[in-house]
């Protein structure tokens, strides 16, 4: 997982949701995933987790007076939803007066009504204290979500980048592909399909042939966070 990695895989994200949306939705994505929303997701969610999934940005919500408001980052997965909120010190509510200031503590409570799950860092803390808020967010989601790290936990760093390629592609992993991610020959990327078979993530699409070329993610296992 390199910046580099993260610059590539942030765009691709950032490109799917901008597909989905028009409108005022659509520029509220343009303009408000700034400098600060992208510090969380470089310093925090992606060493935490190497990946965007069930992660939507600027998301679209009904505001307790009826109009619409955007968090900075809504978490949505098996039912549960939280709302990530990232706030340099002194830059928003300095603008609001008291009234407003009030309505902010209003939305608050309606959101956890709603059952949402309220998460808010600060940009101070995402620079200087980064460790500590990976480790937060980390177990949290553990909490949440069951074996998932523990289980990924096992993988070496080659291996979930196989399997993050795997669960992306709409079609069957190659060994070619395998290749390509790690920069490395055929039979370094057989050995990793060969480990992940072994560690039942990964099944042959087809079974029973004396050369296996393609493989798929075994559908009966939920996920890991990698």
């Amino acid at each position: 997982m390199t910046l580099n990695q993260f610059d590539c895989e942030h765009q691709l994200w950032l490109n799917a949701h901008m597909a989905k949306r028009k409108g005022e939705a659509l520029r509220k994505l343009q303009t408000g995933h700034a400098f600060a929303e992208k510090e969380f997701l470089r310093s925090l969610w992606w060493i935490a987790f190497g990946h965007f999934h069930y992660l939507h940005p600027e998301y679209e919500i009904v505001d307790f007076a009826d109009g619409k408001r955007y968090l900075d980052f809504a978490y949505i997965r098996a039912g549960i939803r939280i709302a990530l909120e990232i706030d340099p010190y002194g830059t928003h509510y300095d603008k609001l007066d008291r009234r407003q200031y009030s309505n902010q503590w209003v939305r608050h409570m309606h959101l956890v009504n709603d059952g949402w799950i309220i998460i808010r860092i600060s940009l101070d803390d995402i620079r200087e204290r980064p460790r500590l808020w990976q480790a937060l967010l980390q177990q949290l989601i553990g909490r949440l979500f069951g074996e998932h790290e523990s289980t990924a936990s096992h993988l070496s760093g080659q291996e979930r980048d196989i399997l993050r390629l795997a669960l992306r592609m709409d079609r069957p992993i190659k060994l070619a592909d395998v290749k390509d991610v790690l920069c490395c020959g055929y039979d370094t990327a057989r050995k990793y399909i060969k480990r992940l078979e072994e560690k039942k993530w990964l099944l042959p699409e087809v079974k029973g042939a004396a050369r296996i070329h393609t493989w798929i993610v075994d559908t009966t296992r939920r996920p890991p966070l990698l």
